[in-house]
């Protein structure tokens, strides 16, 4: 089985000792510098989904430094002392407790004070391996949702990602009160298209031929669940870890039963999986995009545009009427 790579925690606490070190090596810069001498907001996103919020909502307020960069799957990150030292220098830390342990223990252990933490500012749920993960199997340590083990992606949720950016837009209003009626004026305008894709999916996949779907990473579980659909996941948690022989009779009787056309897999991780089930099915394969990262994609193929790809490939694969 192919594992994700895990920071063992005595490397990553001496890159934490490191980064703190650095900072303190810097400790006589002033605010001015600390912020790049634009004056602006400095925020550090975890990731993707994270920084999206910051980029729409603080505008030009802001200067987002992103620790995930384009085309890194978020699991495998390995902070670097730099990286590190700019989390304790930022303003504002936007990050997700759950989805990246590298980022979580760097958060902890340096001691950063202004963080928000994405999963405290809507609903997590759990989900089964019907919808959400799959635990079973899993290498130790890696813990890939909350510690009561609640699904961590939200965001792939339109109706929880706007509870989330609520959440952000208060934070940049405390952080940087002069500038906050520009903050609530971006969160606004940005719950509004939240509101629009909502509406666009739930329309969509109203009347369809089927509800079920197979996915080699069960990131989908809340999206699902939004709108009336089921999830099936190969494997569980990693998209590139191979299927038992059980799980596969299971997913060709579910295939067969619930009609099932489509394997997806996603962009930042391999198809070989997807394929493989797909060719003992006679199923077809296409990508559905958990948007854990972004890849170097074309201008304006943003958090939105995949979102409206990922509905597309959904009512293809569906059946939708």
């Amino acid at each position: 089985m192919n594992v994700r790579r895990l920071i063992p925690r005595t490397a990553l606490a001496g890159a934490v000792a490191l980064g703190i070190v650095s900072l303190s090596a810097c400790a006589g810069s002033s605010d001015a510098a600390d912020k790049g001498g634009d004056g602006k907001l400095d925020v550090v996103a975890s990731f993707y989904p994270m920084q999206f919020l910051a980029e729409r909502i603080g505008g030009g307020h802001v200067a987002v430094n992103t620790l995930t960069k384009p085309g890194v799957e978020p699991h495998d990150l390995e902070l670097k002392p730099k990286q590190i030292g700019e989390l304790g220098d930022a303003d504002v830390v936007l990050y997700l407790k759950g989805i990246q342990p590298a980022v979580d223990e760097a958060i902890a252990q340096a001691g950063v004070k202004n963080t928000v933490d994405a999963a405290t500012l809507t609903k997590l749920e759990k989900h089964g391996n019907e919808v959400g993960h799959d635990h079973e199997g899993e290498e130790a340590g890696h813990d890939h949702a909350s510690e009561a083990g609640a699904d961590p992606h939200v965001w792939l949720d339109p109706v929880k990602y706007a509870e989330v950016a609520e959440g952000v837009g208060s934070a940049l209003q405390k952080a940087d009160p002069d500038h906050a009626a520009d903050y609530r004026k971006n969160t606004e305008a940005l719950k509004k298209e939240l509101g629009d894709l909502d509406t666009a999916f739930e329309t969509g996949l109203r009347n369809t031929a089927t509800k079920t779907f197979i996915t080699t990473h069960s990131a989908f579980g809340y999206l699902a669940e939004r709108y009336g659909l089921e999830q099936e996941g190969i494997t569980g948690i990693d998209p590139e870890s191979e299927p038992s022989p059980a799980r596969i009779k299971e997913l060709q009787d579910i295939a067969e039963k619930d009609k099932v056309s489509t394997v997806f897999f996603e962009t930042l991780a391999s198809d070989k999986t997807a394929k493989t089930l797909a060719k003992d099915t006679g199923l077809r394969t296409d990508v559905l995009d958990p948007l854990e990262g972004i890849t170097d994609r074309s201008e304006g193929d943003d958090y939105l545009a995949v979102m409206r790809s990922n509905l597309a490939a959904l009512k293809t694969a569906l059946g939708a009427k």
